[in-house]
């Protein structure tokens, strides 16, 4: 049988870094693509990988390259390539530049994968997810946003943190656009069966809040230089396992709306059942009229975004 193949455009450190989990778990063959004049670069990080092989007994092909017929036949391409945050960047700021990356990038998957997933993590990911969605005339269940696995993420390890509990017993959810209007899903997060509000006052759990929102900048800062890479890698390889390995999993992705929780031609952050189609379904959860309307604001921002780029 055939091993399945997972190509990864954007050498930087998301890319470089899912390239790592994903060949570590020995998932699938890994392409690693760049822009030519990063070729020695991609190249030698993926080589720097495949040598940790025999460390960690992973029996895969990880290549590294700046040419789009490597990726042929790919299962899945994952899109990281973009101009990254700086301090004081919002998502949004990079909005025009990544969206002409996003045009480019898209034509070569299509042309050389034309039955692949495609996930897609450049910011400002909802627009950029609409963008690929539209450039590649693929079907909505084939192209998928990440932002909710991270964000979730994020707002989980806040959590554990104020409480001092094992991160294992925490279960939420963040829906919405990735930015300051995503929705942590309060009312139903819970601590092994017990609700958030039952352990953590308001107060709390709105800094909690505040600061999953904020999570992307936080780090942003600390760095100086560059974003977040080991957990929003992190949150990629969670999607693309789910998908290659037909694992119905439900987890929170960008999907393209049409009628669901009342929006038409927006893609957004939802609960979503990711198997071997892409998105098998979406979730429709009965949110209470607080957490809709946070929801409504955050989809009226992504909106904008959209409306800016007149896509």
């Amino acid at each position: 049988m055939a091993k399945q193949k997972v190509s990864i455009i954007g050498g930087g450190n998301t890319g470089a870094t899912l390239a790592f989990i994903v060949a570590q778990q020995e998932l699938a063959d890994v392409v690693l693509i760049d822009r030519p004049t990063n070729e020695g670069q991609v190249k030698g990080k993926a080589l720097d990988i495949l040598e940790s092989s025999p460390v960690y007994g992973f029996d895969v092909n990880v290549k590294g390259s700046v040419d789009y017929t490597d990726t042929k036949d790919s299962d899945i391409v994952v899109i990281t390539a973009g101009v990254p945050r700086k301090p004081g960047m919002s998502r949004d700021d990079l909005v025009q530049v990544n969206e002409a990356v996003m045009h480019d990038v898209t034509k070569e998957i299509v042309k050389y994968s034309p039955d692949c997933k495609i996930i897609v993590l450049t910011n400002p990911v909802d627009a950029m997810t609409y963008s690929v969605l539209k450039a590649s005339g693929f079907p909505k269940e084939r192209v998928i946003g990440q932002s909710g696995v991270l964000d979730t993420s994020r707002y989980l390890t806040f959590i554990a943190e104020a409480l001092n509990v094992s991160i294992k017993d925490i279960k939420g959810l963040v829906l919405g656009g990735h930015g300051d209007t995503m929705v942590p899903l309060v009312d139903s997060t819970n601590v092994n069966g017990v609700p958030l509000h039952k352990l953590l006052d308001a107060q709390q759990i709105e800094a909690i809040v505040e600061r999953t929102r904020k999570g992307g900048a936080e780090i942003v800062e600390l760095l100086g230089n560059g974003s977040a890479y080991y957990a929003p890698a992190s949150a990629v390889y969670s999607m693309v396992e789910a998908i290659l390995k037909d694992q119905h999993r439900l987890l929170p992705s960008i999907a393209l709306l049409e009628g669901e929780y009342q929006f038409t031609d927006i893609c957004l952050g939802v609960p979503t059942i990711l198997s071997s189609n892409g998105i098998e379904r979406i979730v429709d959860l009965n949110l209470s009229d607080d957490e809709y309307e946070q929801l409504k604001v955050s989809a009226e921002s992504v909106q904008e975004v959209k409306q800016a780029l007149k896509l």
